[in-house]
């Protein structure tokens, strides 16, 4: 079920059923919570091994990839990322970052750039929410661990995936 199944990709309301597969995306790599190896890409391999995609932080800076939340932390190549294009949902953190990857053509990586927008286009198509906002069906449901409750779950149970720092927890809920 990789980023290329353009089929999965489209923005068509949809219901989880029992035993279907949800998206899980790794915020920055976290599994069990915010963490110190967040965006290290050896957390990153741990995560994409178990079949969890992971949302990424990217900084462009003179040339050189380095991933990282307030900053760049660790630098990568941009094979790194090529290597990895059907596990990661990267977050350009910077406007190097957007430029470098844009001006990629047919790399099939997946990125975005957001700050406090409600909703953002990723590259493949799929809108990426804001933690709190409304989830449009189809998207992308991004940290539920600051504002799931049971009012709001059938948002949750439409979405094409859930990008949270609490990635098992919320695997178990939905994987049964």
């Amino acid at each position: 079920m990789g980023l290329g199944n353009s089929r999965r990709l489209k923005l068509l309301p949809r219901t989880l059923h029992l035993g279907e597969i949800l998206r899980f995306i790794a915020h920055r790599g976290n599994v069990k919570g915010p963490s110190s190896s967040e965006n290290s890409p050896a957390q990153i391999d741990v995560c994409l091994n178990e079949s969890i995609d992971c949302e990424v932080d990217l900084w462009v800076q003179n040339g050189i990839h380095l991933l990282g939340h307030d900053f760049g932390q660790h630098q990568i190549s941009l094979d790194w990322l090529l290597e990895r294009k059907h596990g990661l949902w990267i977050h350009c953190k910077n406007s190097e970052a957007l430029e470098t990857l844009n001006q990629l053509k047919n790399s099939s990586l997946n990125f975005f750039w957001h700050q406090d927008d409600a909703y953002t286009m990723t590259s493949k198509n799929v809108v990426w929410v804001y933690p709190g906002e409304y989830v449009l069906p189809g998207s992308i449901s991004v940290l539920p661990e600051k504002w799931l409750n049971k009012d709001r779950y059938e948002e949750i149970s439409h979405s094409y995936g859930i990008c949270t720092d609490y990635i098992l927890e919320f695997r178990t809920k939905f994987e049964g």
